[in-house]
């Protein structure tokens, strides 16, 4: 004896299915356009011209992976670029970070007239980084800027802050860190999500605040660190308007950020295809930083879990 089974019914579609279905796919479509013609489109056409020997004013001629290879066999600030990018972008990650932290906490105080001072930590990156960048070389000057008339006045030596190997590139860290009032209220806003509860539980442990911050505070911030750690570090890697306002590379190549040496090869030098596998390896670099970062994320971020009162 056999039974059969009768076919499942497939669920009616509303009458206005097509009508919402296109009118979905109009509101979503220069979303899509604008990614496909000026993101995914440039992204296409810069890995073809990284194969080329590409000068704008000529047409590409195809040579394989031989701009790859003169990037890490010949060109010479190819590596002192990097290595100035990397060395920021460390530097400017631990500084940033705590001193972003700092302010966070102390921003996150029930005091009176506190949101005022939130938007008056905010203003820096409300200022365009251009105006930013000829303040910052104003404030840096040898002879005549404000830090250095204040450094006098204490009795201590003038600095040559950008005129020097040895200060230029952490004379960028500091207006770097300055500019970092985003990663700021990001740190204010992941404060405030801790319960309260936790800090009373530390405190009828016998935790003074210092203990309560690092073994309250910092763990259940973790994943907003990590957060602002790995947008930092990305960020970090695309530096170049200040570098090239304030110090056009120098002195000596301290301050040639990565970005820069691609600036002067694609439109100085007119390298395209050049500039174009400069960017691909940059790409790659920033990849696996960031993979890397997710990878070991799981030994020191902690996640809340949802069935946790």
């Amino acid at each position: 004896m056999t039974t059969s089974t009768a076919p499942a019914l497939k669920p009616k579609r509303s009458p206005h299915f097509w009508r919402n279905t296109i009118e979905g796919y109009l509101f979503i479509g220069p979303v899509v356009l604008g990614l496909l013609i000026w993101t995914f489109g440039p992204m296409v056409a810069s890995a073809y011209y990284s194969l080329t020997d590409y000068r704008i004013i000529s047409a590409p001629e195809f040579i394989g992976f031989q701009n790859y290879i003169d990037l890490f066999t010949r060109d010479r600030l190819f590596i002192q670029s990097l290595s100035v990018t990397v060395r920021y972008a460390i530097m400017v990650m631990f500084l940033g970070q705590i001193v972003s932290l700092l302010i966070a906490v102390l921003l996150s105080q029930k005091l009176p007239g506190m949101s005022i001072f939130r938007t008056f930590f905010y203003l820096p990156i409300i200022v365009p980084f251009v105006a930013s960048a000829l303040l910052w070389r104003y404030l840096f000057n040898k002879d005549y800027g404000p830090i250095n008339g204040l450094l006098t006045g204490i009795g201590l030596p003038e600095i040559n802050w950008l005129g020097s190997p040895h200060s230029a590139l952490f004379s960028l860290v500091i207006m770097s860190v300055w500019t970092g009032a985003v990663t700021t209220i990001i740190y204010v806003a992941g404060l405030q999500q801790i319960p309260e509860e936790l800090h009373d539980a530390a405190k009828i442990d016998g935790g003074n605040s210092v203990q309560r911050f690092f073994y309250v505070t910092i763990p259940m911030l973790s994943p907003t660190i990590f957060f602002n750690v790995v947008t930092g570090f990305i960020a970090a890697f695309q530096f170049f308007v200040p570098a090239f306002l304030m110090t056009e590379g120098g002195p000596a190549n301290s301050t040639y950020f990565y970005n820069l040496n691609i600036y002067e090869k694609a439109f100085q030098w007119l390298e395209m295809g050049y500039a174009s596998a400069m960017a691909w390896v940059i790409f790659v670099i920033i990849m696996i930083i960031t993979i890397l970062l997710f990878r070991i994320s799981n030994r020191w971020v902690y996640y809340e879990s949802a069935n946790e009162s």
